[in-house]
């Protein structure tokens, strides 16, 4: 396993913000993609799940756990049960938008996925500040 601050030390000493197959979108774009039926992937853990909800229709896979750390291959074996294709596109949420940057990176360049989106600000700031509903 992999610690979330050896990964972000790895995010964050890169022009990772550079790379087009990963973008940050706005609530409003994330709306609309949800109309057009795109995965949305919520990556918190299932304590957060709980205290703050999800997105309708929302994938709970939890990537990091509490202490930062995760498996690459035991996410991806679930992941790609959702994402069939390197080009299908999905959204991808966690409470901020720090642990999806991360993420969203990983899956873009290393791995080749080519429509990989977050949404901006996370589920707390980006999602229900801006009062859209969620479900438990």
């Amino acid at each position: 396993m992999i610690s979330f601050k050896k990964l972000a030390l790895f995010y964050f000493t890169t022009i990772s913000f550079l790379f087009a197959d990963f973008k940050t979108i706005s609530t409003k774009e994330v709306e609309i993609l949800i109309k057009k039926n795109i995965p949305i992937i919520d990556i918190r853990t299932h304590k957060e799940f709980s205290e703050f909800g999800i997105i309708e229709n929302s994938y709970k896979l939890t990537f990091f756990d509490t202490y930062g750390n995760y498996n690459i291959d035991i996410w991806m074996d679930k992941f790609t049960k959702i994402i069939k294709n390197k080009n299908q596109p999905f959204i991808l949420v966690c409470a901020h938008a720090n642990r999806t940057k991360i993420l969203g990176e990983l899956l873009s360049k290393e791995y080749g996925y080519k429509n990989v989106y977050e949404l901006d600000g996370g589920i707390k700031h980006g999602w229900i500040y801006k009062k859209n509903k969620v479900v438990k």
